[in-house]
């Protein structure tokens, strides 16, 4: 694992919202990525999360499906995508980026866009979070190459000082955002197209996006979004189940291990 940061890389993702690290794994880590992964989604099949077919987005469901395949939390029923998320290299990382003393993990995602899918929307991530944080970040891992034409990302660099934590959604219409954020329409955005093994960072307010998949071939992914250590709950239900969310109040701080694994801390001795 390519998990060294050279000061050069932090001041690039602080100052636009995303880095790329190009061969990321070493062909034997990739081989173990896509194996655990795979297995991972067999075994969930149709459910979203571990505990219930959790639905996010109401009537659009049908469209989503045709967006991407997405699983979450899959570290939580997989032994082999559990060693993998909870890597303390991916936590340093993440907190050395975003410049916090620790990390937790709040979900990973594999993300699947299947053949000939469709594009996802311009969004940002954090708005949907149960946690409100200008230091959140996320990882997202190539499993396959990732072309313009299977759906690679797209940035808008140094948006993420910009945004806010409302939410505008994500919705069929690729520009809706930009209802919300009328000054984006006029910024260049950023294609980034990584070989398999390759990932990026990108920040949780960063305006991003991804293209469709003009290919007969699935586009595969693996991500994780990281909350700072610290974070406290803002109301918002997200992934946490209805005993979970009905237990917690707005300001409590979310540091239960068991459901927010600490996989980086300064204050941890190494």
């Amino acid at each position: 694992m390519k998990n060294h940061l050279d000061p050069e890389q932090i001041d690039f993702y602080r100052q636009n919202g995303y880095i790329v690290i190009d061969d990321f794994l070493e062909a034997a880590a990739l081989s173990e990525w896509r194996s655990a992964v795979e297995e991972a989604l067999n075994k969930r099949d149709k459910m979203k999360l571990p505990d219930r077919q959790w639905v996010g987005h109401g009537d659009d469901e049908v469209y989503y499906e045709k967006v991407f395949t997405q699983r979450l939390q899959l570290w939580k029923d997989n032994e082999r995508v559990r060693k993998l998320m909870l890597d303390e290299r991916l936590g340093k990382m993440a907190a050395k980026l975003a410049g916090v003393d620790g990390i937790r993990i709040w979900h990973d995602q594999a993300l699947v866009k299947p053949p000939f899918g469709e594009p996802t929307a311009w969004h940002l991530d954090v708005p949907f979070w149960s946690f409100s944080s200008k230091q959140a970040i996320s990882i997202w891992v190539a499993l396959d190459d990732i072309t313009k034409e299977n759906g690679c990302l797209y940035f808008m660099p140094g948006t993420q000082e910009e945004t806010s934590f409302d939410n505008p959604g994500i919705t069929e219409e690729i520009a809706s955002l930009f209802g919300h954020y009328p000054q984006f329409r006029s910024r260049d955005t950023v294609a980034v197209t990584m070989k398999a093994g390759s990932c990026s960072f990108h920040s949780g307010s960063v305006v991003h996006a991804a293209g469709a998949n003009m290919t007969p071939y699935p586009r595969r992914a693996m991500t994780c979004a990281y909350m700072p250590d610290g974070s406290t709950f803002n109301g918002q239900q997200n992934i946490l189940n209805d005993r979970e969310f009905a237990q917690l109040e707005v300001g409590q701080v979310l540091d239960d291990n068991e459901k927010f694994p600490l996989i980086y801390s300064t204050q941890v001795p190494a």
